[in-house]
């Protein structure tokens, strides 16, 4: 990794679109992860979008495929949102971090979680995304999320499910990260930290209901 990372804000392009930026984001070399990545994985939804989904990172199906949450932590997200009442158009989906960071172990490449360096390089594209879709609330998936938008002194153990007022946007949570449901050591806990990722978003379907 450089030493100095020169950050994504050189690599926006001036008229800020959807549309632009996605393609804009394939050339982005604002840190080192494009190097070993497939591909920039850009968010997706609607612009008219209430809820803003943002999690860590893409991972290794996502970086293949250019899509975000299409794995098995994005299948169990979506049936966690359809639980929870929110329907698929009223969401945008988008991480933190646009390239997958992984290392390699023998055929597999196994995700390594991203520097705060490499979190704050990335973040213009997602103040541009969050300037474009202006949701009425923004979900943070997992830690990683959370401390890119709710600070580094923010801690999802105890603040989940609840809601603050930032610049991002009237009304920013955050809730566990799939993939850490996922990563449960027994079926008793996934169905734990599941049954908590829902009721959280439910909180946000309230919230957007009144």
């Amino acid at each position: 990794m450089s030493p100095k990372l020169t950050g994504a804000r050189a690599f926006l392009p001036e008229r800020r679109t959807l549309p632009a930026l996605r393609a804009a984001v394939q050339g982005c070399r604002g840190c080192d992860l494009y190097r070993a990545a497939t591909q920039a994985v850009f968010g997706e939804g609607r612009e008219a979008a209430r809820v803003f989904l943002v999690g860590e990172q893409p991972g290794d199906e996502e970086d293949r495929q250019g899509h975000p949450f299409v794995g098995p932590a994005g299948k169990l997200l979506h049936r966690a949102l359809h639980e929870a009442g929110i329907e698929d158009r009223e969401v945008y989906i988008t991480n933190a971090v646009k390239h997958f960071k992984f290392e390699e172990r023998g055929k597999r490449r196994i995700h390594k979680k991203p520097k705060a360096s490499e979190v704050a390089a990335c973040n213009p594209w997602l103040e541009a995304e969050v300037q474009l879709i202006r949701p009425q609330v923004i979900v943070c998936l997992g830690a990683t999320a959370a401390h890119a938008i709710l600070g580094r002194s923010y801690r999802l153990a105890q603040q989940h499910g609840q809601f603050v007022t930032l610049p991002w946007a009237p009304s920013v949570t955050a809730t566990l990260h799939p993939s850490a449901v996922l990563r449960a050591p027994d079926t008793a806990q996934r169905h734990q930290s599941y049954r908590q990722l829902v009721e959280d978003l439910t909180k946000v379907r309230q919230l957007i209901r009144r």
